[in-house]
C-alpha cells in the first residue's frame, strides 16, 4: 500500500504537528507501509535550507524517511506567506497523487493541504484529513471571519468528501460536532517514543542549570506562543512569592513575542528564578523531561498536547488546562493535575503540587507505565494501517 501524507510544514518552529507526521511515518514504514511526505520548505518567516523539488531520504533532522519538499511562496505578507501556496507542489500533486492508494492530509486552513483534498477529489483518490485542532472552537475564533469565509466557501467541500477525519482526542471530536457536519471520523492519538531512563536526571539537570537539589523545576517547553498560555502561568507563578520552585522555559518564537514574555518575567519578578534554555532536543530534551519535578503546559488549546505526552512518558507528572484535550485523560487516570486556565486556579494548582512532593512524583510513576501501554508508535501504526485498508483505492 502507499500512502502520502501531506502537510504545509516540518519545520520545528511549527511545533508537535511537524514532529508527530515524521515519526508517524516512521513507525507505518517500520510496518511495511509505503508511507512518504509532501510539504513545503515553511520554516515560519524563513525557510528551510533543504534539496527542493525531488526526494530524499538523507535528511536525518527529519527522520530519513522519504520526503519532497516544494518552494513555498515568500512575499513579505505575514498572511499570504502563512498560507503557504506552492506551484510547484500543485503540479506535483496533480501529476503523481493517482500513483497512491490513500492520501493523509494534515491541517486546513492552508494551500497545501486544500489543494491536496480538492486535486484527491477531482482524480478520485479516497483522502483522510487531521485537522490539527483548527476546528476547535478557540482556533475558529482567532482570524474568526476570514475562517468562516473560507470554511464555508472551500474547505467545507473539502471535508465533506474526505472518507474520514482524524482527531487525536475525544475532546477535539466533542468540539467539532458542534459544527454540524455530517463527516465519518475516527480518534487515534499521537504515538511516542518510551524513552530511555538517564540515571540521576534530576541531579544531572539541577547541576547544569546550577538549581539547589531541594528546589522543584517546573518546566514549560513548547512553542513561545500566545496560545500557550505563559502569560497565565508567570502571574500565576508570580504570586508564589515565598516558595521555592525555578522554571525553565524551552522552546524558541517570534522575537518581539519573546520579549514580551520576558518583560512579564520581570514584572512578576521571577526573572531570577527563571531559565531560557532555547530549542532542545535529542537527549538533551529528555534530560528536561526526567530531569525536572513538573511539566506545564497552561494552554487556550491543544488538539492533543505532544509534549505533555512525552513529559508524562518520562514520568513527569503534567499541569494541563483544560483546554488541552488529553486533560480528561490525565485526570481520570490520575497522571498529574488539571486545572482552568485562569490564574488563581493555576496558582492554586501549583501550591498543591508544591506541598506534596510525594504526591506528585506517585502520578509520574503511574503516567510512564499507563502512556508505554496506550501510546507506544507500534500500536498507533498498527490501528492507522487497519483505517488505511477500510478507506483505501486498492
Amino acid at each position: 500500500m502507499k500512502v502520502l501524507h501531506i502537510i504545509p510544514s516540518v519545520a520545528k518552529v511549527r511545533g508537535g504537528p511537524s514532529q508527530a507526521v515524521i515519526e508517524m511515518v516512521t513507525a507505518l514504514r517500520s510496518q511495511g507501509v509505503d508511507a512518504e511526505i509532501v510539504t513545503t520548505n515553511d520554516n515560519g518567516k524563513e525557510l528551510l535550507d533543504v534539496p527542493l523539488n525531488k526526494q530524499t531520504t538523507q535528511l536525518e533532522e527529519y527522520g530519513n524517511v522519504p520526503i519532497r519538499f516544494f518552494p513555498r511562496f515568500s512575499p513579505n505578507i505575514n498572511a499570504v506567506r502563512e498560507f503557504a501556496y506552492s506551484g510547484a507542489l500543485t503540479t506535483w500533486l496533480w501529476q503523481h497523487i493517482t500513483e497512491y492508494n490513500i492520501i493523509h492530509v494534515h491541517a486546513i486552513f492552508s494551500y497545501t493541504s486544500t489543494v491536496a483534498m480538492a486535486i484527491a477529489r477531482i482524480k478520485n483518490i479516497p483522502y483522510i484529513n487531521r485537522p490539527l485542532g483548527q476546528l476547535c472552537e478557540w482556533s475558529l475564533q482567532q482570524s474568526q471571519l476570514r475562517k468562516q469565509i473560507y470554511l464555508n466557501v472551500i474547505e467545507r467541500s473539502n471535508l465533506l468528501h474526505s472518507q474520514s477525519l482524524h482527531f487525536t482526542a475525544e475532546q477535539e471530536k466533542e468540539e467539532f460536532h458542534q459544527l454540524g457536519l455530517n463527516i465519518p471520523n475516527f480518534v487515534l492519538p499521537h504515538g511516542v517514543h518510551i524513552p530511555t531512563i538517564i540515571p540521576n536526571a534530576q541531579e544531572q539537570l539541577h547541576k547544569i542549570l546550577q538549581i539547589p537539589d531541594h528546589i522543584p523545576i517546573i518546566l514549560f517547553m513548547s512553542r513561545i506562543h500566545p496560545k500557550k498560555g505563559l502569560e497565565y502561568l508567570i502571574p500565576a507563578l508570580g504570586k508564589l512569592k515565598t516558595a521555592d520552585f525555578a522554571l525553565a522555559i524551552a522552546g524558541s518564537g517570534e522575537p518581539d513575542y519573546v520579549n514580551h514574555i520576558q518583560d512579564l518575567l520581570a514584572e512578576h519578578q521571577i526573572s531570577d528564578r527563571t531559565y531560557w534554555v532555547g530549542f532542545v532536543q535529542g537527549e538533551t530534551k529528555n534530560l528536561y523531561l526526567q530531569g525536572v519535578d513538573l511539566f506545564a503546559l497552561t494552554s487556550h488549546s491543544e488538539n492533543f498536547g505532544i509534549a505533555a505526552i512525552e513529559a508524562l512518558a518520562s514520568g513527569t507528572p503534567v499541569l494541563v488546562t483544560d483546554g488541552v484535550a488529553i486533560a480528561p485523560m490525565v485526570k481520570k487516570q490520575d497522571l498529574g493535575y488539571v486545572t482552568k486556565l485562569e490564574i488563581e486556579a493555576i496558582t492554586s494548582t501549583i501550591q498543591r503540587f508544591l506541598a506534596s512532593a510525594q504526591v506528585a512524583k506517585q502520578k509520574g510513576d503511574r503516567a510512564q507505565q499507563y502512556i508505554a501501554e496506550h501510546y507506544s508508535w507500534a500500536k498507533i501504526a498498527d490501528s492507522l494501517m487497519n483505517i488505511y485498508t477500510k478507506y483505501a483505492k486498492l
